[in-house]
């Protein structure tokens, strides 16, 4: 693995080891240069309670890049409304090690006008 990948799976899991002492729902969020994805986990890590991705049909058919801000923004509102009709308004936000700005931070910024509390 590259020295990038490598730091940035460190930084991924030192965030998880304290999300999981918080005994917190996540929101976790994984970006590719053409997709990003978002789930929300439950605090035992075995389940998935809500997902949302650019990969979606209903999703390719508004947006036609997947890699961009305004993408991660729809994103981040389909996973509010999604964890919100799970029962879900409290989670605690896993970057996956990735800085925050960009798609990550539009991504979170639209979650939190959706409904999420992080």
């Amino acid at each position: 693995m590259s020295d990038k990948k490598t730091a940035r799976l460190k930084r991924a899991t030192k965030t998880r080891s304290r999300i999981r002492g918080d005994r917190a729902h996540r929101l976790c969020v994984y970006r590719t240069p053409r997709h990003i994805y978002a789930q929300v986990i439950d605090p035992s890590g075995g389940q998935v309670l809500a997902s949302a991705s650019t990969l979606e049909p209903e999703f390719c058919k508004e947006v036609v890049n997947g890699g961009n801000v305004v993408a991660a923004g729809e994103v981040g509102k389909r996973i509010a409304d999604r964890a919100k009709a799970a029962g879900i308004v409290r989670v605690a936000f896993d970057r996956s090690g990735y800085k925050y700005h960009g798609r990550i931070k539009a991504m979170a910024e639209a979650a939190r006008e959706g409904g999420l509390n992080f």
